[in-house]
């Protein structure tokens, strides 16, 4: 009975014994967490390229950094066009880049920073966006994105638009209205390739192709007061806006508000508008202006180009088309 006893309790301290050894700590495991993503230099395949030896200054932020026209293109591109869009069409926006910063270093060095090359103010030369921007801007999308632009880029290798031997100014916008603008209808230079042309891009292309704002009676009258210095004393909405012209294009070339003549991009300024292919409505004694696409319309149309690329049209011709008479040569 003795002996029972002994073994029931040796057989009842051996469980507590291994019931106390599970609720302690549990062994260490490793944690596996996402791969980390990788500097952008080891994304660019190596070699020797036009671009990687080309460099350029830029202003951004009140500071001038020189770097490659490689890594100066990645970041233009990046922030111009969406990654999304059709590699030929990428790479349309990645010559037109490189052409700018080219007509900026050769032809017509912009005044308004002479220390530099070009400027990250997309109202002056072009957007940028440094790598740490494009990391937070995709975050899980940045490999794939960022290595479509790179690919563009290196596709493209020294490669811009050129007339009579020299780079072009290639300006670009987001979307037109059917056709693009001729430079002189926006600016006072009429360059010769920078001429009215068919883009076929469509309001099932594009978001937001048809917009609409609408000004409220005293607005109107303070903005054009103050833009215009015209007091208007009439009751007749109708009679405020009159004199109405069109470029080859569509827009709005001039009209007359209270009497004064205003250009399209004029009235574009004043009320915030996408673009100058407006048209408008009085509701309720408020004006309601409707526009179609987005920028000053001159130049290459990034929607059209992406449409242009999904159709089988290659980055070349995409830039022969928008820039007329102009030709692609390499650095």
């Amino acid at each position: 009975m003795k002996r029972l006893v002994a073994g029931l309790f040796i057989i009842v301290t051996l469980v507590f014994a291994m019931l106390a050894a599970l609720s302690g700590p549990l062994p260490e495991t490793a944690v596996v967490g996402p791969e980390p993503v990788p500097p952008i230099d080891d994304l660019i395949p190596q070699g020797t390229r036009a671009d990687g030896e080309a460099t350029l200054r830029v202003l951004r932020g009140g500071v001038i950094a020189r770097m490659t026209m490689e890594r100066y293109l990645i970041g233009v591109v990046a922030s111009e066009m969406p990654a999304a869009f059709e590699l030929e069409a990428l790479m349309a926006q990645a010559v037109a880049a490189r052409t700018n910063a080219l007509y900026n270093m050769r032809v017509k060095p912009k005044a308004n920073h002479p220390g530099a090359d070009v400027c990250s103010d997309f109202t002056c030369c072009t957007a940028y966006s440094d790598d740490e921007e494009l990391r937070e801007r995709w975050q899980d999308d940045y490999v794939e994105n960022v290595t479509r632009i790179i690919n563009a880029v290196l596709r493209t290798d020294g490669e811009y638009v050129s007339y009579e031997d020299k780079p072009i100014l290639a300006v670009f916008h987001s979307s037109s209205a059917g056709k693009t603008e001729s430079s002189g209808n926006v600016w006072l230079e009429d360059l010769p390739y920078l001429q009215s042309v068919y883009s076929p891009e469509t309001a099932e292309q594009v978001p937001d192709y048809v917009s609409t704002v609408t000004v409220e009676r005293s607005v109107f009258l303070d903005t054009i007061k103050r833009e215009l210095s015209v007091t208007i004393v009439s009751d007749d909405e109708q009679s405020w806006i009159s004199d109405i012209s069109y470029t080859e294009s569509g827009r709005v070339g001039e009209l007359s508000i209270g009497g004064v003549p205003v250009s399209g991009t004029k009235l574009r300024s004043m009320f915030d508008l996408r673009s100058t292919a407006i048209s408008f409505e009085w509701a309720k004694g408020d004006v309601v202006f409707s526009t179609v696409g987005s920028g000053h319309g001159v130049g290459m149309s990034q929607y059209g180009a992406n449409v242009m690329a999904k159709s089988g049209m290659d980055y070349k011709k995409i830039l022969s088309t928008y820039y007329t008479g102009a030709v692609i040569q390499k650095s």
